[in-house]
């Protein structure tokens, strides 16, 4: 049961199914927001408040937070690791419920539905962010994701 241990036999499927099941139509769901610079740009202050410390921030190594967890977290600014071709209502769906098991915590309690969804606008476009958008992604203080000296 040790994070740094390889996966059990069928872990990785079960996982998938038990997932796939949960977000039900989830998928349907739309996000009401106007997608604008506004919208973006709160959706990468709660980025970088809650989930850069897991999930990384373009250009900046993995933190030791994310290279101790199991399974590891995507790095959500990483063109293969990107939930660009995910819909916007699944993203939310994880932002709000979390992920057992995973180390992805859910921010239902913690965050307002307006956040959530700026946060799953703003990774529903991470490949296409405008200049000032993608500058204040950039800027986050040294040390806010915990980065390691590696």
């Amino acid at each position: 049961m040790a994070t740094t241990a390889r996966p059990l036999p069928f872990e990785r499927t079960l996982a998938k199914t038990a997932l796939r099941a949960s977000i039900g139509t989830a998928r349907e769901s739309k996000d009401l927001l106007p997608e604008d610079e506004a919208n973006l740009l709160a959706g990468v202050r709660v980025y970088r408040d809650n989930c850069a410390v897991c999930h990384g921030l373009p250009g900046r190594p993995k933190s030791a937070i994310a290279a101790g967890e199991f399974p590891g977290p995507p790095q959500l600014f990483e063109p293969h690791q990107m939930v660009t071709d995910d819909p916007e209502g699944v993203t939310h769906w994880k932002v709000a419920h979390g992920i057992r098991l995973s180390g992805m915590p859910g921010f239902a309690e913690t965050l307002s539905d307006t956040e959530q969804w700026q946060v799953s606008m703003l990774l529903a476009h991470a490949d296409d962010l405008a200049p000032r958008v993608t500058t204040a992604l950039a800027s986050a203080p040294t040390g806010i994701t915990g980065e390691s000296e590696r």
